[in-house]
């Protein structure tokens, strides 16, 4: 017994002078890792204002115009495609829509920026400015020719070819 309480004493008072002693004058830099940490003990003001060690990302290493599509943002780089198309086929404003076009009476194609053919698209009749939209019909599908492009009909009340205004959202 009295062997064991020897043996745990001086177990104890070695970590005990370690912790009273080693100060972080004498830690190499670099030499404590993530896994060195007790979760919840590293707190803000331990932090540098440049991050941990010499491979932080520093602000002005960082150019907008050098960074890519994130791959989770597929939703939000889906939606922001759209425009807006008058009844003459003109595209009024839009993004990620290259061009429109009047094809024939109520019949329209919008070219988009990127392979819309596996995206859904959702169109409705409306002016292109404050005013009302117009009543009718409205049909949307992929453009036979083109994986860029959408091909919109619109209809009057009665259900033939007349040309109207529209909104088109394209979500992939």
């Amino acid at each position: 017994m009295a062997i064991a309480c020897l043996a745990l004493f001086v177990a104890l008072s070695g970590v005990a002078y370690a912790a009273a002693t080693i100060g972080s004058a004498e830690i190499v830099d670099g030499s404590i890792r993530n896994r060195d940490f007790k979760d919840g003990t590293l707190r803000g003001n331990e932090a540098k204002r440049n991050g941990f060690g010499g491979g932080a990302i520093k602000e002005r290493s960082l150019a907008a115009s050098e960074l890519g599509k994130v791959n989770s943002a597929a939703v939000a780089d889906g939606l922001a495609r759209h425009g807006v198309i008058s009844n003459v086929g003109a595209l009024v404003r839009g993004r990620g829509i290259t061009s429109a076009s009047k094809t024939g009476d109520g019949q329209y194609q919008a070219i988009f920026d990127a392979d819309v053919r596996n995206c859904t698209y959702f169109a409705t009749l409306g002016d292109e400015s404050a005013s009302g939209p117009g009543t009718g019909q409205i049909a949307v599908t992929s453009a036979a020719g083109n994986v860029n492009g959408v091909r919109v009909v619109t209809r009057n009340s009665t259900g033939e070819l007349a040309d109207r205004s529209f909104h088109l959202i394209v979500s992939c």
